[in-house]
């Protein structure tokens, strides 16, 4: 067996080594690479296959890290990380103690700048571009990769409208496939899908142009000698240039490019047939985002006012069901999360009752939306949190651990956590018969706990908690569903008796007639959360016991004030010690006190 090209390429200095007819066969084997890895190893696969010919031509032209290379978000930078010296670990992509599944500057030095959110490489490669400028590097290169799906974010646009009134020397590649994790949607989208087809709209009607960028293209992305031509020429401009390429998502893997939205991330998989490893048979509880858009869809048969909105999670949030039965009254966005929160304001104006589902890490994007928009006006928009908690292996970027914290301080604002998938359909069912104020719902990644979910409708009281396991001595209160590892901690005691367990559900507003119960009737309090303890749950609970002049002890458990990263969510629970057996510990040394 001859030896493998990728095998003599440890970082893009060897890159450079090769002629230009060996790059197509350095294609192949990092594509084969890839999918080697992601379909043992999972991971996201599709928006890498797609732009390996461009990966390969950036550190072949440009002399990274010396010249700065942003990709954004980082899902299409797995072959970056294969020839940026971590090809040998890159097994251990997004475990524990492995690399990040997306660019992270403390990782490596050809990472400039460390992504996970969409929308912002512009906006970071314009700073380093002006940076160079004032410190006189007038010949390094800046260079951002952006999706067509990303770019319609108004974060691009505005870093778009800076650059062109200033004479930094950087270039944006549009990496256009028509897709982000759903098919792209929107008059830009529209417009991309004209430009590709129509040459003279390219030249003369040009968006790009008119904010006056250096437009060129659009040139095939899997083509090395249109890229590596046009990418030459464009060393050579300076100021703000703008180069636009078609490629196709899952490139070279045929399953991939046929069905792109299931191969972003599909699981294991054969990495010869591409075919997806069909798990094990077993009945398991439901998602709970799909609790949520099957339920949306229960709720919007009997209730014509009601809506879906996301910004670009139409299959992640489940809101594919709504889609399918009620395309007039379900709205994806695009990558807008703070018009999407102001989008559904707008709509609860005039009695429309508008889940706005965003995953909670995203939500932060909007912050300023929920503040002044929604809960400044007592607006009752209901927000559907996914992804809330500790996601596992996608890692720090994308855990929603800060939202009750964020949350909680805003006026009018109800806060929930259901602790089940039941809880989830009834807070749904609540919201929708009518709320005098803004609600926010969150919910974790993944799997619930019934089987029987399906449940007839009952509503909750708001600002209620309830009593799970009546005990003697210690109360555990938790909130949402790291409710189950408190309950298996409690099963696994001997004196089980002695501790009670509380769902508080609502942050805001706590239930103080239950927590006046409780704080006169144990003398230990511990509080459980998958969220931040700074300014969390358990915070909530510390500052009503101070109010109140309570004296008794209190512990607070949740997730420490520092960055996880990745890892299982089960790994991530043992670390953060909101695991079942590190609840046992506290329970056991709360005994003593």
């Amino acid at each position: 067996m001859s030896a493998k090209l990728l095998d003599t390429i440890y970082n893009p200095k060897d890159v450079r080594k090769l002629k230009p007819e060996q790059l197509p066969v350095l294609a192949k084997e990092l594509r084969e690479f890839i999918i080697d890895i992601v379909a043992t190893k999972e991971g996201h696969l599709g928006a890498s296959l797609g732009v390996v010919e461009l990966t390969i031509a950036l550190h072949y032209l440009f002399d990274t890290p010396n010249d700065l290379l942003v990709w954004d978000v980082g899902h299409q930078a797995y072959g970056h990380k294969i020839l940026t010296e971590r090809k040998a670990v890159f097994e251990t992509n997004r475990r524990l103690n492995g690399i990040s599944g997306f660019p992270k500057r403390s990782e490596s030095e050809y990472d400039a700048f460390g992504v996970g959110h969409s929308s912002t490489s512009i906006s970071a490669i314009l700073g380093m571009a002006i940076a160079s400028k004032l410190k006189g590097e007038t010949e390094k290169q800046h260079i951002a990769v952006i999706g067509d799906a990303s770019i319609a974010s108004g974060m691009a646009f505005e870093a778009l409208n800076h650059a062109g009134v200033t004479d930094a020397n950087l270039l944006v590649i549009l990496n256009d496939n028509a897709i982000g994790i759903d098919p792209s949607v929107g008059a830009l989208k529209a417009y991309l899908t004209k430009v590709k087809s129509d040459k003279r709209l390219a030249a003369q009607n040009n968006i790009i142009k008119a904010l006056n960028f250096n437009y060129s293209g659009p040139i095939d992305g899997h083509n090395f000698e249109e890229i590596l031509s046009e990418l030459s020429r464009l060393k050579k401009v300076k100021g703000p240039k703008f180069l636009h390429i078609i490629t196709t998502k899952g490139k070279g893997l045929q399953q991939a490019e046929e069905n792109q939205v299931q191969y972003h991330a599909p699981g294991k998989f054969d990495r010869k047939t591409g075919e997806i490893i069909p798990k094990e048979a077993k009945i398991e509880p439901i998602k709970y985002q799909d609790v949520f858009g099957k339920t949306l869809v229960e709720l919007a048969d009997k209730n014509d006012k009601i809506v879906g909105i996301t910004p670009a999670m139409i299959t992640g949030s489940s809101l594919k069901f709504m889609l399918e039965k009620y395309p007039d009254r379900t709205f994806d966005v695009g990558i807008a999360e703070q018009h999407a929160v102001t989008l559904a304001a707008g709509m609860a104006t005039q009695g429309i009752v508008a889940f706005c589902n965003i995953y909670s890490t995203f939500l932060q994007r909007a912050y300023d939306q929920i503040i002044h928009d929604v809960a400044l006006q007592n607006l009752p928009v209901i927000f559907c949190l996914d992804r809330a908690g500790l996601v596992g292996e996608d890692g720090a970027t994308h855990h929603g651990v800060f939202d009750l914290a964020y949350l909680r301080c805003i006026p009018n604002l109800i806060v929930f956590a259901p602790r089940n998938e039941v809880e989830l359909r009834n807070i749904m069912y609540t919201a929708q018969l009518g709320l005098e104020n803004p609600i926010a719902i969150r919910y974790p990644r993944g799997k619930g706990v019934l089987i029987d979910w399906k449940q007839p409708f009952s509503k909750i009281e708001i600002g209620k908690g309830t009593c799970i396991k009546e005990g003697t001595q210690i109360a555990v209160l938790s909130i949402g569903s790291i409710a189950k590892n408190v309950t298996t901690a409690i099963e696994k005691l001997e004196e089980k008796n002695a501790v009670a367990h509380y769902d508080m559900r609502f942050v805001k507003p706590l239930d103080e007639k239950l927590l006046d119960t409780i704080f006169n009737n144990f003398k230990s309090i511990i509080t459980v959360e998958d969220g931040t303890i700074s300014g969390g749950f358990g915070s909530a609970i510390s500052e009503f016991a101070s109010k109140n002049n309570y004296k008794n002890n209190i512990t607070v458990l949740g997730i420490p004030d520092k960055f996880i990263h990745q890892g299982t969510v089960e790994e991530l629970h043992q670390i953060a010690k909101i695991d079942a057996d590190s609840i046992i510990n506290e329970i056991k040394k709360a005994a003593i006190k």
